[in-house]
């Protein structure tokens, strides 16, 4: 089932790009970013009381509080940045340098998780590196 949920990620995440990059035109990229997030907000707030997944709150650990606020500031800060990369740059160039991230998170995930990193992986961290250089270039 994750391998569902994954791959429609994917396709929502191609389709924000697009969308965006329509919607942008003529607008602060800042102010677009803050009312996409509103948008996210009411969202996932409506996810968390459909599911009636809000008592859990008081369960969550400090620790998770913690890591969970600094994922929303790195979130906040992508998407603030890729904003604005949308907005002065071409989809077609943006996007493929923004999928970096999977190769950056795949060399963190082996450095600071001790995840296992394989030829495999190794692997596809250079294609991704490779063809995301020449869609840039």
């Amino acid at each position: 089932m994750w391998f569902v949920f994954a791959l429609l990620s994917a396709i929502f995440a191609a389709l924000t790009s697009i969308l965006a990059k329509v919607g942008i035109e003529g607008v602060n990229s800042n102010l677009a970013t803050a009312i996409r997030t509103v948008v996210v907000v009411a969202m996932s707030w409506g996810m968390v009381f459909l599911t009636n997944a809000q008592n859990g709150i008081t369960e969550i650990s400090r620790k998770s509080w913690i890591f969970l606020i600094l994922s929303g500031l790195a979130t906040g800060a992508s998407w603030l940045c890729y904003y604005k990369a949308l907005q002065i740059g071409d989809a077609s160039k943006v996007v493929p340098i923004d999928k970096l991230s999977v190769v950056i998170t795949l060399v963190l995930a082996f450095v600071f998780l001790h995840e296992e990193f394989t030829i495999k992986s190794l692997v596809g961290c250079i294609l991704i590196g490779i063809g995301t250089l020449i869609m840039v270039m």
